[in-house]
């Protein structure tokens, strides 16, 4: 790929970006005001005045008095600046709280994300290799299985057995609460705390890229450069590693990429049930307040991350697989 055909690929993915940023900007705020309830009325009945006089001053306060089309205005300009507004919740910047609890998503899906890439391709290669066999069987309905299975359902199962039945690993939280950890026991205390979430949340996706990667290995093997090396006389575990599995493996990365995107809106269900202190848990607890501010913001935040995501799956793709055309 020359410099000049990547810069422009480039370029048109930055501008599909940015349209689908602005477009889930304007979505999400007529979603959220669609939502029945008014954030004014539960303010003032969390503060016992309810009066017509005081949510007529909330109303005023946050720019709910004034007509869609310029909230609609007023939040995107702000949106363009990184100001997302004030959460009526806590009474602090939107900003403050994501910038706040957006580590511990990162880390959570970051974690939940590597895991299940490595697993589901190892998985996935073994059933490739040993097609037919007890080992695909095995890695077959395990896959299923996990696929199936809701994942809030899976956190509540290992928070009872590993949690309450044997006692090996913590239920909630991210951290030990009053533990006063420094250095290499804080780490390894949050690592304690994040293997059941990430678990958790990794299992479902492992179960499709082992499904993928199963799949696309077959029908690689199955191509005329497999047999030419076969018929070279090459061993079969070279032929797996460097033909199969090499070519197999880009249409488990660019799904990756896409699914990577997802682990986001997943978190919330994980944070929830875990008590993770994230993003997911943070616009649970905005949909219950009604703090559209706080809400919008993070959704805006998650489908940035999604769309940043896909685009840098796209341009390692695109490096990656000479067969991709980027020139059109």
């Amino acid at each position: 790929m020359t410099p000049a055909a990547f810069a422009a690929f480039l370029a048109r993915r930055l501008m599909k970006a940015a349209g689908v940023v602005l477009g889930v900007v304007i979505v999400a705020f007529f979603v959220v005001r669609l939502a029945p309830g008014d954030p004014a009325s539960v303010i003032a009945g969390q503060s016992g005045a309810a009066d017509a006089q005081f949510m007529e001053q909330l109303r005023r306060q946050f720019g709910l008095d004034q007509p869609l089309p310029v909230q609609l205005w007023l939040y995107v300009k702000g949106v363009a600046t990184l100001d997302f507004g004030v959460s009526h919740r806590v009474q602090r910047t939107v900003a403050s709280l994501l910038v706040e609890r957006l580590p511990a998503t990162i880390l959570l899906t970051g974690t939940a994300f590597a895991f299940a890439l490595a697993a589901g391709v190892a998985l996935g290669a073994i059933a490739a290799r040993r097609v037919g066999t007890v080992a695909d069987s095995v890695v077959t309905v395990l896959a299923l299985t996990f696929y199936a299975t809701p994942i809030f359902w899976v956190g509540l199962i290992f928070i009872l057995v590993f949690a309450v039945w044997l006692g090996w690993l913590p239920a909630l939280g991210m951290f030990t609460v009053g533990a006063d950890l420094s250095g290499l026991a804080a780490v390894a205390d949050v690592a304690r705390h994040l293997l059941l979430p990430a678990l958790t949340l990794g299992l479902f996706y492992m179960a499709l890229y082992a499904r993928l990667t199963r799949a696309s290995m077959l029908e690689v093997a199955s191509q005329d450069f497999v047999r030419t090396a076969r018929a070279k006389g090459m061993r079969e575990g070279p032929i797996l590693r460097r033909h199969v599995l090499r070519n197999a493996i880009l249409p488990v990365v660019g799904f990756a990429g896409v699914q990577a995107g997802q682990l986001v809106g997943g978190s919330i269900l994980v944070e929830t049930v875990f008590s993770w202190p994230g993003v997911g848990r943070l616009a649970f607890e905005a949909l219950l307040a009604r703090d559209y501010n706080l809400l919008l913001g993070v959704f805006i935040v998650t489908s940035a991350m999604a769309v940043a995501i896909n685009l840098v799956t796209d341009i390692v793709v695109a490096l990656v697989d000479p067969r991709i055309e980027v020139e059109g």
